[in-house]
């Protein structure tokens, strides 16, 4: 959670004119970034040691660092806890011991790294992201890429008037099941698409809920006005520091943290570039711990041509913190079937049947039932748990650092999902139907 400070107005002037013109009044950009040979071994830089690195981003690189020769040689945190335990576990990890730093400003002066990876709390994502192309740095930036407009613009503009390489958390762009679904989907055997169930549901009181660290935590022993970056001020609060998750404006909760991964799916899918309008409902129904973030939401998504209001499908999207029933889905309808990317299958089922289509002299509409990997071609499906999606989606942000390709879940993807994002959060605040101009690039109240 390592953060350099910049007021709100500069750091998106800044990031509006883009990388050349930051490095004048900011941080010496240009010098930071290093040319790299075929041969040279690529530094890179932990900006914040949070659960998110620890559990899964650190056990990703571990597997792939090797192969592409990539080392960890720094980690910033603000919290002198995360830094020395970031310290400990990487060496442990990967073998080597990285340096530690205070904060991002430290790290990026040492000039120590060519490459970043950014886990920090939801809110930061954009602005750690910012700073990075300040400092001439490749970057992994994990979802959400920002739930603020502003925010969202500024990290597109600054990656785009650079040349660096950025990979966003949506791993699976990476994973091979739904690589086979876009695909499958793309080759127009599915047909249009008419619906799109998704649920994300657990039973966890203790979800984002952080109590024991929350107790040992101490103000004296982090930076809080680093962390709260280009928000308002206020008082010290451990909560909103270590639960972040569950407090707005630092997090949305559900659709920041499960939301983003599911809709990024439709627009991949689709080609579309964000919904055309949408409209949300829930709240805190059973978990009144002080959080603001509903346990509950149910979200409806409009999609279609931007230009054609007759052509376009819902997306369902509900997710809730109180019973698990259903788990995780992702549940896309055609005229002739379904797809279901939980199974991995597709299905005629709710197809149309000879029955109906004869009543309206149609003729039906059923598909074959396939597995994924048959409709894909491919003898059998890949992994594709939630470990294997974000050790591909590093292995492919690693290989494009190397070749100067675009990623997977390059920013483009991650702009489309942080607009998806704003109007939701727009439609949750506000209980109505939110639309997008993008001219403005900004959300339109209904």
């Amino acid at each position: 959670m390592s953060e350099q400070k910049m007021p709100r107005r500069e750091f998106l002037k800044d990031a509006a004119a883009g990388v050349a013109g930051i490095a004048v009044t900011s941080l010496p950009a240009a010098s930071y970034a290093r040319i790299l040979g075929a041969n040279d071994r690529v530094r890179v830089g932990i900006v914040g040691f949070s659960d998110r690195f620890r559990q899964a981003l650190l056990p990703a690189f571990g597997k792939v660092a090797k192969e592409f020769d990539f080392e960890i040689v720094a980690v910033s945190d603000i919290w002198s806890r995360r830094r020395d335990e970031g310290v400990a576990e990487i060496e442990k990890v990967t073998g080597a011991r990285p340096r530690a730093f205070r904060n991002n400003e430290e790290m990026y002066e040492a000039r120590v790294s060519d490459a970043v990876m950014i886990s920090t709390a939801d809110f930061q994502h954009a602005y750690h992201g910012v700073e990075a192309m300040q400092a001439g740095q490749d970057a992994y930036i994990e979802k959400p890429l920002a739930h603020r407009m502003e925010d969202a613009i500024a990290i597109r503009e600054a990656v785009k008037k650079s040349d660096r390489i950025v990979q966003i958390g949506t791993q699976r762009r990476s994973a091979a099941n739904y690589q086979m679904a876009n695909e499958y989907l793309r080759s127009g055997k599915f047909g249009d698409i008419v619906m799109a169930e998704m649920t994300w549901n657990v039973n966890q009181p203790g979800r984002w809920r952080r109590p024991q660290l929350v107790a040992a935590l101490k103000e004296e022993d982090t930076d809080w006005k680093r962390f709260l970056i280009n928000l308002p001020s206020e008082p010290w609060d451990p909560r909103k520091y270590l639960e972040y998750r569950l407090f707005w404006p630092y997090s949305s909760g559900i659709p920041d943290q499960w939301m983003v991964h599911q809709i990024d799916t439709v627009h991949w899918f689709t080609g579309l570039p964000r919904p055309r309008s949408v409209v949300a409902n829930g709240g805190v129904y059973l978990w009144n711990d002080g959080r603001k973030n509903w346990d509950t939401a149910t979200i409806v998504f409009d999609y279609g041509p931007l230009d054609d209001p007759s052509k376009g499908f819902q997306v369902v999207y509900s997710s809730r913190m109180t019973n698990s029933a259903g788990g995780t889905k992702e549940l896309y309808y055609s005229n002739a079937g379904m797809l279901n990317l939980d199974t991995n299958e597709i299905t005629p089922t709710g197809g149309l049947t000879e029955r109906f289509a004869a009543q309206m002299g149609m003729k039906a509409n059923e598909l074959p039932a396939l597995k994924l990997s048959e409709a894909a071609g491919t003898e059998t499906a890949a992994d594709t748990g939630a470990d294997s999606s974000t050790t591909a989606n590093v292995r492919n942000w690693m290989d494009c650092v190397r070749s100067r390709k675009q990623p997977n879940a390059a920013i483009d993807a991650g702009y489309s999902h942080a607009v998806a994002l704003c109007m939701t959060v727009a439609a949750m605040h506000s209980g109505r139907k939110v639309t997008f101009d993008d001219g403005k690039q900004d959300i339109v109240m209904n």
